[in-house]
């Protein structure tokens, strides 16, 4: 191992663990939604569609204050602002154990997702300021795990605590969920305040040498870029490239949210119990999260991205309509199993594009207009599922919708590889 390896090694070691953990108690209390539904629409007379309006509504105040957020991150430091949003989500997602009605329900998800916006890009930008090219989409990858994990850990430990805690000093075991689910994300709030380190420059754990070897290559790759394609704040969210990214992320987000919020409810078709259906629930988690490692492995030793972001989508397109037409539970568990694993593999090269296109002030704003756009997806995805299941009384119809999104997705990333086909290339070349 070289120098530099080592160095990116070490602030690996220090920094991924606590964004990762972050990013854990982010999608656990984005969608445990998914397994209060199990028992909260019956306690509250919610339908199909008022529960995923509900459930995708939150992406309205993320979408509304994601730009500012991050452009404010970009001004005040990471460490504050990503303390504070953790902190504001934390006492929000709490707050969702005592709604009462859809209007209520409705209200807190936007608060919450306003709470939340800018933590994502925030930390794609903030992992640009550590990490070099060369080592971005498995940095990337470990990151995106916390996603996976977050059903892995969460599915079943949320099906134990509605069936556990459930009648326990009054409260309905979907209460306790939402109350003692929103403590991960309270504790990180003051670890990331204390804890979290701004920039290489400020870092008391590398010595002189490593954080001079480090900030050298990092600034040669701005450089560099720069030196091809400089942009502004405004050009950046102006270009094409940067817009068609906007839409592959929207589909995106509309896998990534559909399944993590449905999954319970699809997985609960089988005829199990709550907590069987958590466990049962970790299943494709699992597989999405092996997917996400051995896809960005292969993607930073080969160096070619574009088809490692399209074609786990293309398979992702393939498990979902597999799970559509499933003769048995277990079969439309494999083609659930598939969906999710491919939806995993492609996440974390998706994020290479921006941060090779894009550099500076205008990768902060980019990134938080991709992510702030794809966040809509958030909305339509779960929306339009339990939609659909309204209007056809079961979820294939689901699954054929999330399997077109899927295939439009991937053809979109083979658009925007073929646009940027020089720029990668060259990517790569530095990394050699």
């Amino acid at each position: 191992m070289d120098f530099e390896s080592a160095i990116v090694r070490k602030a690996a070691w220090r920094i991924l663990p606590i964004i990762m953990v972050c990013y854990f108690a982010a999608f656990l209390d984005r969608v445990n939604i998914g397994f209060a539904a199990l028992t909260m629409n019956k306690d509250l007379g919610f339908t199909a569609s008022q529960f995923g309006f509900g459930a995708g509504i939150f992406f309205l105040g993320y979408v509304l204050f994601e730009l500012p957020s991050n452009i404010v991150l970009s001004k005040v430091g990471a460490r504050r602002w990503i303390a504070r949003i953790l902190i504001t989500w934390a006492i929000l997602s709490a707050a969702t154990a005592f709604v009462w009605n859809p209007a209520s329900f409705y209200v807190v998800r936007i608060l919450l997702g306003a709470a939340e916006a800018g933590f994502f890009p925030g930390i794609i930008f903030f992992m640009t300021l550590w990490f070099p090219a060369q080592y971005r989409g498995r940095m990337f990858a470990t990151f995106n795990i916390a996603v996976p994990f977050s059903t892995i850990i969460g599915a079943p430990l949320s099906g134990y605590i509605i069936e556990a805690m459930n009648g326990f000093g009054g409260f309905s075991g979907w209460q306790w969920m939402f109350m003692l689910e929103a403590l991960p994300a309270l504790i990180m709030g003051f670890v990331v305040f204390f804890y979290l380190p701004e920039t290489p420059e400020k870092a008391t754990f590398l010595t002189s040498d490593e954080k001079a070897v480090l900030m050298k290559r990092l600034e040669t790759e701005k450089n560099a870029r720069e030196a091809k394609e400089k942009f502004t704040i405004g050009s950046a969210l102006r270009d094409p490239r940067v817009l068609l990214m906007c839409f592959i992320a929207v589909g995106l987000v509309m896998g990534t949210t559909g399944i993590a919020i449905w999954m319970p409810q699809f997985v609960k078709e089988f005829g199990l119990t709550n907590m069987q259906t958590g466990f049962v629930t970790a299943i494709p988690a699992i597989f999405m999260a092996l997917s996400m490692i051995l896809v960005a492995r292969s993607a930073d030793r080969t160096g070619e991205r574009v088809w490692h972001a399209a074609g786990p989508f293309i398979v992702s397109a393939l498990g979902f309509t597999l799970a559509a037409f499933a003769p048995s539970s277990l079969i439309s568990l494999l083609g659930l199993t598939i969906g999710a694993a491919g939806i995993g593999g492609a996440s974390p090269n998706i994020w290479i594009f921006p941060s090779t296109l894009l550099t500076g002030s205008a990768a902060a704003a980019g990134i938080a207009l991709i992510n702030s756009v794809g966040s809509t997806g958030g909305f339509f995805g779960p929306s339009i599922i339990g939609w659909v299941r309204d209007a056809t009384g079961g979820f294939q119809g689901s699954l054929l919708f999330l399997a077109f999104a899927m295939l439009l997705t991937s053809i979109a990333i083979l658009i925007l590889g073929r646009s940027m086909r020089e720029m990668m290339q060259a990517a790569d070349a530095r990394k050699a």
